[in-house]
Protein backbone atom coordinates (compact mmCIF):
# COMPACT_ATOMS: atom_id res chain seq x y z
CA UNK A 1 0.00 0.00 0.00
CA UNK A 2 1.43 3.59 -0.76
CA UNK A 3 2.32 6.04 1.94
CA UNK A 4 0.47 8.70 2.04
CA UNK A 5 1.76 10.58 5.16
CA UNK A 6 2.07 14.49 5.31
CA UNK A 7 5.65 13.25 4.78
CA UNK A 8 5.42 11.87 1.42
CA UNK A 9 4.70 14.56 -1.03
CA UNK A 10 4.07 12.23 -3.96
CA UNK A 11 1.24 11.26 -1.72
CA UNK A 12 -0.52 14.54 -2.98
CA UNK A 13 -0.50 13.58 -6.86
CA UNK A 14 -3.59 11.16 -6.92
CA UNK A 15 -6.60 10.50 -5.36
CA UNK A 16 -8.52 7.29 -4.39
CA UNK A 17 -11.59 9.07 -3.75
CA UNK A 18 -13.67 12.33 -3.92
CA UNK A 19 -16.49 13.77 -1.10
CA UNK A 20 -18.58 17.24 -1.52
CA UNK A 21 -17.81 19.47 1.02
CA UNK A 22 -20.45 21.04 3.10
CA UNK A 23 -18.55 24.09 5.24
CA UNK A 24 -18.82 22.98 8.93
CA UNK A 25 -17.89 23.77 12.17
CA UNK A 26 -17.70 20.65 13.20
CA UNK A 27 -17.27 17.85 10.53
CA UNK A 28 -14.09 16.46 10.14
CA UNK A 29 -12.74 15.32 7.26
CA UNK A 30 -10.35 12.84 7.92
CA UNK A 31 -7.96 11.89 5.13
CA UNK A 32 -7.92 14.50 3.10
CA UNK A 33 -5.40 15.57 1.41
CA UNK A 34 -6.20 18.36 -0.77
CA UNK A 35 -9.36 20.17 -2.12
CA UNK A 36 -10.86 21.65 -5.08
CA UNK A 37 -12.34 25.05 -4.92
CA UNK A 38 -14.85 25.26 -7.70
CA UNK A 39 -16.27 28.93 -6.93
CA UNK A 40 -14.71 32.11 -5.89
CA UNK A 41 -14.77 33.78 -2.78
CA UNK A 42 -13.22 32.60 1.25
CA UNK A 43 -12.06 29.05 2.53
CA UNK A 44 -11.92 29.03 6.29
CA UNK A 45 -10.12 25.91 7.07
CA UNK A 46 -8.23 24.44 9.88
CA UNK A 47 -5.77 22.06 8.58
CA UNK A 48 -4.29 18.44 10.62
CA UNK A 49 -1.55 19.95 12.50
CA UNK A 50 -3.31 23.34 13.72
CA UNK A 51 -6.18 24.10 16.13
CA UNK A 52 -6.93 27.29 14.40
CA UNK A 53 -8.35 28.96 11.55
CA UNK A 54 -6.99 29.93 8.49
CA UNK A 55 -8.67 32.44 5.64
CA UNK A 56 -7.43 31.94 2.27
CA UNK A 57 -9.08 33.96 -0.10
CA UNK A 58 -9.87 32.09 -3.77
CA UNK A 59 -10.12 34.73 -6.47
CA UNK A 60 -10.22 32.80 -8.90
CA UNK A 61 -12.69 29.34 -9.78
CA UNK A 62 -11.14 25.88 -10.26
CA UNK A 63 -8.17 25.75 -7.71
CA UNK A 64 -6.36 22.83 -6.31
CA UNK A 65 -5.03 23.65 -2.50
CA UNK A 66 -3.04 20.81 -1.56
CA UNK A 67 -3.24 21.09 2.32
CA UNK A 68 -4.27 18.09 4.66
CA UNK A 69 -7.16 20.13 6.28
CA UNK A 70 -9.09 18.72 8.60
CA UNK A 71 -12.26 21.10 8.92
CA UNK A 72 -13.88 23.65 6.56
CA UNK A 73 -14.87 26.02 8.59
CA UNK A 74 -18.71 27.35 8.29
CA UNK A 75 -17.36 30.87 7.85
CA UNK A 76 -16.31 29.76 4.04
CA UNK A 77 -17.79 31.89 1.45
CA UNK A 78 -16.05 29.64 -1.93
CA UNK A 79 -18.27 26.83 -3.72
CA UNK A 80 -18.21 23.80 -4.65
CA UNK A 81 -15.74 22.28 -2.68
CA UNK A 82 -14.45 18.90 -3.26
CA UNK A 83 -12.19 17.24 -0.41
CA UNK A 84 -9.38 14.78 -2.14
CA UNK A 85 -9.22 11.61 -0.38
Amino acid sequence: MPDFTPSNPTALFSARRVAAVTPSDSTDLTGCRALWIGGTGNLSLKCVDDSSAVTIAIPNAGVLLPVFAARVMAATTATSIVALY
